[in-house]
């Protein structure tokens, strides 16, 4: 399992979250079906966070991370992740997961910061 810590730089854009990564062939990659708003929730103290911020994510526990998301089932290629803290919320992260990971954590640990 990769451990290393990965950062990506959200920003909205036609309605939705998304990110580039170059080096993975990712392009506007949409954040959707409830990991939209787990994000809404990190960015919520984050000035202008729609304008680009950091999110920071791991397979391990890193310092400072601020919500652990637990694996709860596959789908459509896709896993869907529980926070584990209030308030709960579900989302399915797409196959651009396996750009990261060669499989899908069970647990995943992320960060949301400002740019």
């Amino acid at each position: 399992m990769n451990n290393s810590i990965q950062v990506i730089a959200p920003y909205w854009y036609n309605g939705f979250w998304v990110f580039d990564d170059e080096r993975r062939g990712l392009v506007q990659e949409p954040f959707v079906s409830g990991v939209d708003d787990m994000i809404d929730y990190l960015v919520k103290d984050i000035e202008d966070a729609k304008k680009g911020f950091k999110m920071t994510f791991s397979a391990q526990p890193f310092p400072g991370f601020a919500q652990e998301i637990k694996k709860t089932r596959e789908e459509f290629n896709g896993n869907w992740y529980k926070m584990t803290e209030a308030p709960y919320i579900e989302g399915w992260l797409c196959p651009a997961l396996f750009k990261y990971f060669p499989v899908a954590p069970d647990t995943l640990y992320v960060k949301a910061e400002g740019a």
